[in-house]
């Protein structure tokens, strides 16, 4: 608990920035679930952002945290993926996130228009994606257990 209420600390903190800087951003995978109440826990940070504010991001999160050097993974097609760490909690940015599924291409760009949930987490506003795109999401990437967890919830 202690774990998860340091994480949520850094990331009203990350909100506030991005808040202030007027970013296009939201939460997904499994920080959304845990704030659905679909898991009780989280390891790290998933932060979509619309692919104009990449570099507004990153001179944010440079400014709280370090970037840390990533593995490509070749089942994403993720135009930007960074990934940090701040203040012990990894964080990881994607723009243009693209999944490769049966030699096909799914791409999936964070629009401001299509973030209609929202939570607050110490009082900063934190827009979250929909469980149901990450359903699609986590259907695309085989992760059946997540799946099985969306599909109870709903």
């Amino acid at each position: 608990m202690e774990n998860i209420k340091h994480k949520l600390t850094v990331l009203a903190h990350i909100a506030e920035e991005f808040n202030h800087k007027d970013v296009t951003w939201a939460i997904g995978a499994s920080l959304l679930l845990y704030f659905k109440g679909i898991t009780s826990e989280f390891h790290d940070i998933d932060i979509m952002i619309a692919e104009d504010d990449v570099e507004t991001v990153k001179e944010i999160l440079l400014s709280l945290g370090n970037i840390i050097q990533s593995k490509p993974n070749s089942k994403y097609k993720t135009k930007c993926f960074l990934e940090f760490h701040v203040d012990g909690v990894e964080i990881d940015t994607m723009a243009g996130f693209g999944i490769i599924y049966q030699d096909k291409e799914y791409y999936f760009p964070l629009k401001k228009e299509d973030i209609k949930d929202f939570t607050e987490v110490q009082g900063i506003k934190i827009p979250l994606q929909s469980i149901e795109e990450w359903r699609i999401y986590y259907e695309l990437m085989e992760r059946d257990e997540k799946v099985k967890m969306i599909d109870s919830y709903l």
